[in-house]
This record gives structure tokens, C-alpha cells and sequence, in this order.
């Protein structure tokens, strides 16, 4: 897994394990299936998901050091599961451009507060210090997807 995560980056890559708030201004989680499926086990568990321990571990130690946090897609679910008590988006809670819109109401359920946003807007957390967007939560193009990543990653650099 290291060797394809090196591929991917063009580049050496360092375990999870390895990662420390200390050391970073702030940690962004890219949704998709990995987060789903390997960083948590939402893909098949919804609400009743557990979470990647190295995860958990760096959400908490970039929460407590009040770093920034930047997730778009899927992954606000992992703030939701791990943080409880934060305010995020994956988009709307319905429509037919929206093919995950039962997620926002998942969200809820974990006690955390989902903000409706469509796909040109995100959802800034201040107090948690909590960037997030929908990015593939909408069924859109690239172009679309690709500004919303950028919006998210331009509210993480505001933060930090």
C-alpha cells in the first residue's frame, strides 16, 4: 500500500502513524471511496461505522491543538463520527444532482449540524476550526467539482 500511495503522490510518503499536529498548520481528508471504505467503514456501516484509529487519532490532535481541518466529499461523515459536536456540509438533503443526500441526515444523527450548500458555496466551522465542501456529493462536472475542492482548500489556508 505504500508503494501505490508513493506512486499516486509521485513521491516518498510516511505512514499515518507518523503524522503529528505539531508538525503541520493543518491536515486535509479527501473523501471518495478510501475514505468510505478504508479510513472508516461508513460504505457498509453508515452511522454505526468505525473508524481508522490513526484517524482518529489525527482528528483529535489537530482539533485539540486547534489546527485546521479541511474534508470535502464523503469525509465530513469522519469529523461528524470522530467530533460529534461540528458543523459541516456534504451538500444538499435532496434532489436528483444530489445522489447521496441521505448523508446529511446521517450526519445529524451523530449529533453534528449539516449546513445545505450547494456546489459553488462550503461550510466554514470557525470555532472548530472545520472546512468542508461537497465536492462528489454532487452529481456535476469535473470543473465544478474541481473549484469546490479549490474553494475548500482556499478556507483551509484562510484558517491556518
Amino acid at each position: 500500500m505504500p508503494e501505490e500511495s508513493a506512486r499516486i503522490a509521485r513521491g516518498a510518503v510516511v505512514p499515518l502513524a507518523d503524522l503529528k499536529a505539531a508538525d503541520f498548520d493543518a491536515v486535509v481528508f479527501p473523501g471518495g471511496f478510501g475514505a468510505a471504505k478504508n479510513l472508516s467503514s461508513w460504505a457498509v456501516d453508515g452511522t454505526r461505522c468505525s473508524v481508522d484509529a490513526d484517524v482518529v487519532r489525527v482528528i483529535k490532535d489537530f482539533h485539540s491543538s486547534s489546527k485546521v481541518l479541511g474534508m470535502c466529499c464523503i469525509a465530513p461523515t469522519l469529523a461528524a463520527k470522530v467530533l460529534g459536536k461540528v458543523t459541516v456540509t456534504v451538500g444538499q438533503e435532496e434532489g436528483d444532482a444530489w445522489p447521496y443526500a441521505g448523508t446529511a441526515g446521517q450526519i445529524s444523527s451523530l449529533g453534528a449540524t449539516h449546513v445545505k450548500t450547494t456546489i459553488s458555496e462550503i461550510c466554514v466551522d470557525k470555532e472548530n476550526k472545520l472546512v468542508t465542501s461537497p465536492a462528489y456529493m454532487y452529481d456535476g462536472r469535473p470543473h465544478e467539482i474541481f473549484d469546490n475542492v479549490g474553494q475548500m482548500i482556499g478556507g483551509v489556508l484562510e484558517l491556518a
